[in-house]
């Protein structure tokens, strides 16, 4: 049989429409703490339920920074500060992990990860110095992309977790690989500060653990009987925490030091390490229960959190630089705590609307065309759709 001779490679319409459709549909897709995370697979429109699990937990994380300030004359203020820590971050950096799942080292995903997580990063830890140096009267604060500052580390470790998706991917027991790299972070007080890997390798767990995960798992936690049993889990998690607050320092849950750092052994931050991470599964799963899984009229702010995450610390620390909880006294008692928690969840809602994500568009998601160049095949396909 003779081959048919070649003909000129053009498009038909049929296919370019299909490729503008496929384009304009990975587009739309959900994310998991930032909206430019691919989603494993396709679908139509976003899903409600991520969307309200991470808006619910990006309100936690406002409360938390206002109870921080209170949990010194309040056990329990303290209490509900440890347990809120225990699964809030895990359960962001979990829902990260599952929303990276189909990244790889193509180009167009290697740019969203510089423009959507990199540059953030950089302008906010800018920012955040400069915003120190002032609110703070520190004018000798310095401007260290190797020293993340508040916030900015979850972009860090953000950047670096997703890099190694490919690597998860090919080893045999990515889980207890993980675990095993988070306790000896554990126990190395070596690490030092740069790029807080302390909380980079200690966290990494969580974000592996959503790399593993399927969307029946979810599913099974959303059932009726796992709901009614996260009552009482949760109750009996606050009664521990009122237990260990004057016992044990909150420093555990933020996973930025080693043992020795907190003063313990090594093996005992070993234990601590492994206890933490089964402690906060349970707690994630039992908030994922009560996640509404239906539409809410919060669910339009979840692909708005990472805003919401970042500006809210200049409130947050602004608080402690002005002195708001040492010269109003009144915020100490009952009535002034439940104030700043509701001021607190309605200050971080509005950042996460839509106006303030357009207004901050060219800070958290810029296309920065000019920066990255075009490769051959992409200078083909304009060419021929013109």
């Amino acid at each position: 049989m003779f081959h048919a001779a070649p003909t000129p490679r053009r498009e038909l319409p049929q296919a370019r429409e299909a490729a503008g459709a496929d384009r304009t549909a990975r587009a739309a897709q959900p994310s998991g703490v930032p909206e430019r995370t691919p989603d494993p697979a396709p679908k139509a429109g976003r899903d409600a339920f991520f969307d309200n699990a991470k808006y619910l937990a990006i309100v936690l994380v406002a409360m938390g920074h206002v109870w921080e300030p209170l949990t010194d004359g309040s056990r329990s203020a303290e209490a509900l500060y440890m347990t809120v820590y225990a699964f809030h971050m895990p359960a962001f950096i979990i829902i990260s992990g599952y929303f990276s799942r189909s990244f790889d080292m193509r180009k167009d995903r290697l740019q969203r990860l510089v423009t959507g997580v990199a540059v953030p990063y950089i302008l906010f830890e800018t920012a955040y110095a400069f915003f120190k140096r002032w609110a703070d009267d520190d004018p000798g604060h310095p401007i260290s992309l190797l020293d993340p500052w508040f916030l900015t580390w979850f972009l860090v470790a953000l950047f670096i977790w997703r890099l190694t998706t490919p690597l998860w991917k090919v080893v045999r027991w990515p889980l207890p690989l993980a675990l095993a790299i988070a306790v000896l972070a554990s126990v190395s007080p070596d690490i030092g500060d740069d790029l807080d890997l302390q909380r980079v390798l200690q966290f990494m767990p969580f974000f592996v653990l959503g790399l593993c995960l399927r969307p029946e798992h979810f599913k099974m936690v959303q059932r009726r009987a796992v709901r009614i049993a996260s009552l009482p889990v949760f109750a009996c998690a606050l009664l521990m925490a009122y237990w260990a607050a004057p016992r044990m320092s909150s420093a555990w849950f933020y996973h930025r030091d080693s043992a020795q750092e907190l003063g313990t052994t090594w093996w005992i931050g070993s234990v601590m390490t492994m206890a933490l991470f089964g402690c906060s599964i349970v707690l994630v799963a039992c908030f994922f229960a009560w996640v509404p899984t239906r539409p809410m009229w919060f669910t339009v702010l979840g692909a708005g959190t990472l805003y919401g995450y970042l500006l809210h610390g200049f409130l947050a620390k602004g608080s402690r630089f002005w002195g708001w909880f040492d010269d109003y006294a009144w915020l100490h008692t009952p009535a002034g705590e439940i104030a700043v928690t509701l001021i607190a969840g309605a200050i971080v809602t509005a950042l996460c609307t839509p106006p303030v994500r357009k207004a901050f568009r060219f800070a958290m998601e810029p296309t920065m065309a000019w920066a990255f160049r075009k490769d051959a095949t992409d200078t083909a396909r304009e060419r021929v759709s013109l």
